[in-house]
C-alpha cells in the first residue's frame, strides 16, 4: 500500500493555478497524460487536491462513509455566495437531513409542473434571436436560464419584484466568474475592492429574498415553485426551515441552475453546429408527435459526456485516513472525480474527442450512462439533487430551437474550453449561425411533448 501522495506537477501553486484557469481542460489533459489517471495538483491557498479519474477508484470515492469523507468543506468557496446552511456544503448528518428536506421540491412529478413554464419562456427567447448572422448564444442562454430558474425557485411573475431581483442576482453571479472567486477570500479583503461589491450586492438581494420569504409566509400559494415547496418542508422535530436555511437553499438552487445549465446548453449548440447529420435526426425526431425522443436523450448524454461543465465532480476533504485504489489518503487532503478525463477516456469511450450519440442507443450497440463512468451530476450520496430539473430544461431549450432553426458553424476556428468561475464553457461563447426551418415543417406546438420529456427524464435520486 503507498502512503505518498501521487505524483503530479512540481510548478510553483501560482503557475498551477493560472494553468487550471487558462487552459482547464487541457492542463489536465497534459497531467493524465504524463502521471497516469490519479495525480496531485497544488493550487494557490488550497490544500493538496488529488484527481482521479479511475473508474474504481471513483465507486470508492462516492462510496466512503460520510464522516471519512466531507465534500462539503471541499466545496467551501462557494460560501460567500450560497451561505452556510447551503446543501452542498453542509456534512455528514446536517446534510443528510437538510438533502431530506429539499428532495420533494425536485421529484419528476414536481418537473412535469414546471414543463409548461420551460415552454413558454424558451419559445418566446428563441423567436427572438436573429437569423442569418452570427450570434453568440451563451450569454442569451444565461439570460433565459436565469429567467427560468427565478420563475421556478422564487414563483413570481412579470413585475418590478422580479425586475429588481433579476438585476441584483445577475450582478451577484458575475462575481463567480471571475479569477478571484476561485481562490479563498483572506480577511483583510473584505469590505474592498470586487469583494467589497460582492458583500453590498448579497445584502441588497437577501433583503428583497427575505423579504420574499416573509411575504409567502403570510399569504400562502399554490404554486409548484421551490420557494413553496420549501416553506412547507418540515424538520424532524415538526419545525418549519429556517429564514436563512431558506435564503441559502434558494440560493443554492439560483446558482447550481443557472450558469451551469447555460454552459452545458452552450456546449451543446456549439457541439451540433458542427453535426448536420444529428441535427437531421434530432429534427425528424422531434417533428414526429408519436417519438419517444431516445435519440435526443442520448444526444444529451453525449453532450454532457464530451462536454461537462462541472469538471471536478464535488471535491471531498478527507477527514479521517482512507485507502483508495491501494493508495492511503492522510487528513487534510482533497480527493476529486474529474469529469472530463474520465469521459475522455478511451478504454470507457473509443474514439472519445468524436460526437457520437449513438454511444448511448441500445438500439445501436450503445449503453445506458454508468454510474462510475458517467458523472456530469457527480455520484453518491452528493448526486445533484436538481439533475432531473437540469436534464428537462436541456430537451426543451433543445427542441425550441431545433424547431425552429438549423445550427451552422460561424467560422473554422473551433470553441475551446474557458472557465468562467467553477464552470467549463465554451471560449467564444457558442458562435454560431441560425437558419430558419420552414413553417410547415414545424410541429404546430411543442405541448404534446411536455410529459413524454418529463418521463423521459431520469429522477435525480442518490445512488
Amino acid at each position: 500500500m503507498k502512503t505518498e501522495l501521487p505524483p503530479g506537477p512540481r510548478r510553483f501553486a501560482l503557475l498551477q493555478t493560472i494553468g487550471a484557469w487558462a487552459r482547464p481542460t487541457a492542463s489536465m489533459d497534459r497531467n493524465r497524460a504524463r502521471y497516469g489517471k490519479r495525480f496531485t495538483i497544488r493550487l494557490l491557498g488550497q490544500l493538496p487536491f488529488v484527481v482521479l479519474s479511475d473508474p474504481d477508484d471513483i465507486k470508492e470515492l462516492f462510496m466512503a462513509p460520510p464522516d471519512v469523507l466531507h465534500p462539503g468543506e471541499g466545496a467551501s468557496l462557494l460560501e460567500p455566495i450560497v451561505g452556510p446552511n447551503s446543501v452542498i456544503l453542509l456534512d455528514e448528518g446536517p446534510h443528510l437531513k437538510q438533502r431530506k428536506l429539499m428532495l420533494p421540491a425536485f421529484h419528476g412529478e414536481r418537473m412535469q409542473d414546471l414543463a409548461g413554464l420551460m415552454v413558454e419562456l424558451s419559445e418566446r427567447e428563441v423567436d427572438a434571436w436573429p437569423l442569418d448572422q452570427t450570434i453568440e448564444l451563451h450569454p442569451r442562454l444565461q439570460g433565459l436560464t436565469l429567467e427560468i430558474v427565478l420563475r421556478a425557485v422564487f414563483g413570481l411573475e412579470q413585475g418590478a419584484q422580479l425586475d429588481a431581483l433579476r438585476e441584483l442576482l445577475t450582478e451577484l453571479l458575475a462575481f463567480t466568474e471571475s479569477p478571484v472567486s476561485f481562490v479563498p477570500i483572506p480577511k483583510w479583503m473584505a469590505g474592498r475592492g470586487p469583494v467589497g461589491r460582492l458583500e453590498r450586492t448579497r445584502a441588497q438581494a437577501d433583503e428583497l429574498i427575505f423579504a420574499l420569504i416573509e411575504e409567502r409566509q403570510r399569504e400562502g400559494s399554490g404554486g409548484a415553485d421551490v420557494l413553496t415547496l420549501l416553506l412547507a418542508a418540515e424538520h424532524d422535530d415538526g419545525s418549519p426551515m429556517s429564514p436563512m436555511e431558506l435564503r441559502d437553499e434558494l440560493m443554492t438552487a439560483l446558482v447550481a441552475g443557472h450558469e451551469t445549465t447555460a454552459s452545458q446548453l452552450a456546449w451543446a449548440f456549439a457541439e451540433l453546429a458542427g453535426e448536420p447529420a444529428v441535427q437531421g435526426r434530432l429534427a425528424e425526431e422531434i417533428h414526429d408527435e408519436d417519438s419517444d425522443e431516445q435519440y435526443l436523450t442520448a444526444t444529451i448524454n453525449e453532450i454532457m459526456r464530451r462536454r461537462p461543465v462541472l469538471p471536478n465532480a464535488e471535491p471531498r476533504l478527507v477527514k479521517q485516513p482512507i485507502e483508495i485504489g491501494g493508495v492511503s489518503y492522510p487528513p487534510g487532503v482533497i480527493l476529486t472525480a474529474n469529469a472530463h478525463l474520465l469521459h475522455h477516456d478511451p478504454e470507457i469511450y473509443p474514439d472519445p474527442y468524436a460526437f457520437r450519440p449513438e454511444r448511448f442507443l441500445e438500439s445501436q450497440g450503445g449503453r445506458a450512462p454508468g454510474t462510475y463512468t458517467w458523472i456530469p451530476f457527480g455520484g453518491g450520496r452528493r448526486r445533484c439533487l436538481g439533475a432531473s430539473f437540469a436534464l428537462l430544461e436541456m430537451k426543451l431549450v433543445l427542441r425550441a430551437v431545433l424547431q425552429r432553426c438549423e445550427l451552422h458553424p460561424a467560422g473554422e476556428r473551433p470553441e475551446v474550453a474557458r472557465r468562467r468561475g467553477i464552470t467549463i464553457s465554451p471560449s467564444r461563447g457558442a458562435q454560431v449561425i441560425l437558419r430558419g426551418v420552414p413553417a410547415r415543417a414545424r410541429p404546430h406546438s411543442a405541448a404534446p411533448h411536455t410529459r413524454s420529456a418529463v418521463q423521459a427524464v431520469p429522477l435525480a435520486t442518490p445512488v
